[in-house]
């Protein structure tokens, strides 16, 4: 730590200090946390009864079931977890419960989501053969959708081919095929499907590919050679293919048999089809009492290939589990019903919130906050890092806190507990481990269906958990075995408590809500300062004042869910003046003039970002035009898609290029005027924006 973010600490306390101090005595330094008697925000009998109620082991069971059914979008397997998730719910007394039919037809626009065809895989087997003339003799069977579904991409179409098999490196680049006759034959690939589907299919004339493609690098992504990734082809494309994906170890030993000059014949069978058919997202209602119509939900992601088990099972599962533990608490009367209704949302990723946005706009329109779940119960083995997120720059909101709050008071439980000091919520399942939880408390991340919420068309506040990395996503091996049911108590605690506080929150929590933010605001001081000094003169004062705006935004969203207290608005103006202050903030406005720039408004008739899945709305609409620069971008701390997904929030009607590369700036780090004024072009060529001076 510098010495200036040292001084800068020390004076953040003294100005969020009480006018007058009295003597205290200072307690000796000692290793180990202390736990807290009671959690924030909430009644301390509300606080006991969740954890009294809530079972880690309960929320497994449920998540072994649907492991077991290979659950794609639009499909039989998703529909059978849809049915399996709706007689849970039911069972756990939660209400209003339904499972919808909307069109997955290849063409139905749902705002910027082109509606994917269903697509349900039957069967599929790949053997290595030997043939002699018109004989074909199985050798070894080298992939079974049976026993690992994760072997047939995704989209893949059905087929029955007989063919040499040839390695052409990554695939993706006519280099890799040059000198080699593919036609007819099968190609082994390590890079990504949708590229070399052009090539090695359209252009050269294979039938089909095989590919040990790494999905999802991490730091261990080489360690297990027996891994295999899911794989993807395009469902928009008209062709018709298939791929098997395969092992390192498989990959890599047909590599080393090709190289040596040996003949390889494969035989692969699949039985799979693209078709017309329905999203089945389900949603279940605790309902409310005088505040019926405004709802906080609860949400995750179903979809995902057997057995999917951290993705997603486990946001599944622990979302079930919070509504089951508030209907029979309410039940039991050990909690009041809440104010606001707690909806609880079970789509597939992305797409069918979406299409659920656009489907159910006037449910949609009573949305106040969502907390989301995606990937939450890893165990050690896999790696995993539990994150609670915020919501982005573009919507400052009080509820980041919230979701913080509860995070860091499930930490100090679970440290406190693990280390033997005590540890009145430990929260620890008498099926799984009693390690500490270590979440981070982060800021917004994409990734999931939080950025739908949050997306500039709908402006939902998110608290989004999940774990990252983790080793096993997107393979054969995230199962069952690797989840742990304390991990999924707590994340359903940090879920239930923070939707409760929301469902419940008015006015006279304010005040108690406002200690929790000042206390957060002084350690996002601290990160200002710190970032701060690694930047330009000129980049640093556009941070600062970012940063204090957000900070007094966030308070002032309060008054969306209760009135703000004369009192605690009074301290919280000063507080925010001197901090302004304390930090060293000396500009007053962002850099730059904005009176060169038009003004970008959203159209109201194009809602949702530019990219949804599987299809990009914006591209598209660029009629061949070359993709805009800042999709190519990283900047300190995000990617090209962090950034454009940030401009477009950013357009409101009132802010030109200028200022919303401020707001980007502040949020991922430094980004040039010319890339932002070109995507914001580029976002108005494809009918997203209009502008105006």
């Amino acid at each position: 730590m510098s010495v200036r973010i040292a001084c800068v600490l020390g004076a953040l306390l003294l100005a969020a200090a009480p006018a007058a101090i009295s003597a205290q005595v200072v307690a000796p330094l000692s290793f180990g946390v202390k736990s807290d008697a009671a959690p924030p925000l909430i009644p301390e009998a509300t606080g006991t009864a969740l954890a009294n109620e809530l079972s880690g082991s309960a929320a497994k069971r449920n998540l072994e079931y649907i492991t077991t059914l290979h659950r794609m979008r639009a499909s039989k397997g998703f529909r059978s977890a849809a049915d399996f998730v709706a007689r849970q719910a039911e069972l756990y007394g939660l209400e209003d419960v339904k499972v919808y039919e909307l069109p997955a037809d290849g063409h139905t626009m749902y705002g910027t989501q082109k509606a994917r065809l269903g697509w349900d895989p039957d069967f599929a087997e790949l053997w290595e053969v030997r043939t002699n003339g018109a004989r074909t003799t199985p050798v070894t069977r080298v992939a079974s959708f049976e026993d690992e579904p994760v072997i047939l991409a995704e989209d893949s179409d059905s087929a029955d081919v007989t063919a040499e098999l040839v390695d052409v490196g990554v695939g993706g680049s006519d280099r890799d095929y040059a000198g080699k006759n593919v036609r007819g034959k099968l190609v082994l690939l390590s890079g990504p499907l949708t590229d070399a589907a052009a090539l090695a299919i359209d252009k050269y004339g294979a039938k089909g590919m095989l590919s040990d493609m790494p999905n999802q690098v991490t730091a261990w992504w080489k360690e297990d050679v027996n891994l295999i990734r899911w794989g993807h082809l395009d469902a928009f494309e008209a062709r018709h293919t298939f791929a098997f994906m395969l092992s390192s170890k498989q990959a890599n030993g047909f590599r080393a048999r090709l190289a040596g000059g040996e003949h390889i014949t494969m035989h692969a069978i699949v039985k799979a089809a693209r078709h017309p058919s329905m999203y089945n997202p389900v949603t279940a209602l605790i309902p409310g009492t005088d505040l019926r119509e405004q709802e906080i939900v609860l949400s995750c992601h179903l979809d995902h290939q057997r057995p999917g088990a951290n993705d997603n099972a486990s946001g599944c599962a622990t979302i079930l589990e919070v509504g089951r533990t508030i209907a029979k608490l309410i039940a039991d009367g050990k909690i009041a019903r809440p104010s606001r209704s707690i909806r609880f949302v079970w789509p597939c990723e992305v797409e069918c919130t979406m299409v659920l946005f656009n489907a159910e706009p006037a449910m949609r329109a009573r949305f106040r906050a969502v907390i989301h779940m995606d990937m939450v119960g890893g165990a050690q083995v896999t790696k995993a890092i539990f994150h609670v997120n915020g919501s982005p720059l573009s919507l400052p909101t009080f509820v980041n806190d919230v979701g913080h709050a509860f995070g860091a008071f499930v930490n100090a439980e679970s440290e406190a507990f693990a280390a033997g000091n005590g540890g009145n919520y430990p929260l620890v399942s008498a099926e799984g481990g009693k390690e500490p939880l270590q979440a981070e408390l982060a800021e917004f991340s994409m990734g999931s269906d939080n950025e739908l919420y949050t997306e500039g068309s709908y402006r939902i506040p998110s608290i989004y958990m999940d774990d990252w990395p983790d080793r096993y996503i997107h393979t054969n091996f995230d199962v069952a075995g690797n989840i742990d049911p304390t991990k999924l108590e707590r994340a359903a605690f940090i879920g239930a408590a923070s939707a409760l506080f929301l469902a419940n929150m008015k006015s006279s929590d304010v005040p108690a809500l406002w200690v929790t933010m000042r206390s957060a605001a002084l350690q996002r001081a601290a990160k200002v300062v710190e970032r701060a000094s690694r930047l330009a003169p000129e980049e640093a004062s556009n941070y600062e004042v970012q940063s204090i705006k957000s900070e007094r935004a966030a308070f002032e969203s309060i008054a969306g869910f209760a009135e703000i207290p004369t009192s605690t608005r009074a301290a919280a103006t000063d507080f925010y003046r001197q901090l302004g202050q304390t930090i060293g903030l000396t500009a007053a406005e962002p850099l730059g003039p904005n009176n060169a720039s038009p003004l970008y408004a959203r159209n109201p008739a194009v809602s949702g970002p530019t990219i949804v899945f599987g299809y990009d709305y914006l591209i598209d609409h660029l009629h061949g035009a070359a993709p805009p620069g800042l999709l190519s971008f990283t900047g300190a701390r995000g990617t090209g898609a962090d950034y454009a997904y940030e401009v477009l929030n950013f357009v409101n009607g009132k802010r030109g290029a200028q200022e919303i590369r401020d707001k980007v700036s502040a949020e991922f780090g430094p980004v040039s005027i010319e890339l932002v004024s070109e995507y914001l072009r580029a976002l108005e060529t494809a009918g997203m924006v209009t502008s105006a001076k």
